[in-house]
């Protein structure tokens, strides 16, 4: 099963509308969404390797597009929104303590949720509820989300027959990673 997952995936990494759909998911996750685009990214650069840059920019584009609705959601609608989605995550009763530092160190908590597999979504909409000023927001996720997707496509350009060929003989393996990383992520978000 795992083998026909992971054999669907790098086809529709080849499909004509896969960047569209990359686009997509980064989009939803900057503001809403649990599973991060290098889900989505990582098969279709080995699929491609030719059009690393490219994908990494949709996904830059993309992500900061939905930071930015993530943003606005902290700002504009934080109690009919925002605040059900950080309930979600375990972290509406820390949100108003949160706020007096949070802008303080806004700048480091973009950087940092941009690049780790931090939830990003946490972080934009706290940076509208807080009012962090949007050019520093903007410019620290351009720099954020741009190192993370770019510095993944170089890795995967330059290594990605290898990781391709370790994936494959490993998939068992590297999902089971994945997945202990990915749960492993919310629930640091959850005793935070």
């Amino acid at each position: 099963m795992l083998r026909g997952l992971y054999d669907w995936t790098l086809r529709l990494a080849e499909h004509p509308r896969a960047l569209w759909a990359l686009a997509l998911v980064a989009f939803a996750e900057s503001s809403v969404f649990p599973i991060p685009p290098d889900i989505l990214m990582i098969p279709m650069i080995l699929a491609r390797p030719s059009r690393a840059w490219l994908i990494a920019a949709v996904a830059l584009l993309a992500s900061v597009a939905g930071g930015l609705a993530g943003y606005a959601i902290g700002a504009f609608a934080y109690d009919t929104l925002g605040r059900p989605i950080l309930e979600a995550l375990g972290k509406e009763e820390a949100m108003a303590a949160f706020n007096d530092t949070f802008n303080g160190v806004g700048v480091w908590a973009v950087l940092v949720a941009g690049v780790t597999p931090f939830p990003y979504k946490v972080i934009t909409i706290m940076s509208g509820w807080t009012a962090l000023p949007l050019a520093t927001f903007i410019a620290t996720s351009v720099l954020a989300r741009g190192l993370r997707f770019f510095v993944l496509a170089a890795l995967l350009r330059v290594y990605g027959a290898p990781i391709r060929d370790f994936i494959e003989r490993r998939l068992g393996l590297v999902f089971t990673l994945f997945v202990v990383l990915l749960i492993g992520g919310f629930l640091v978000v959850r005793v935070m």
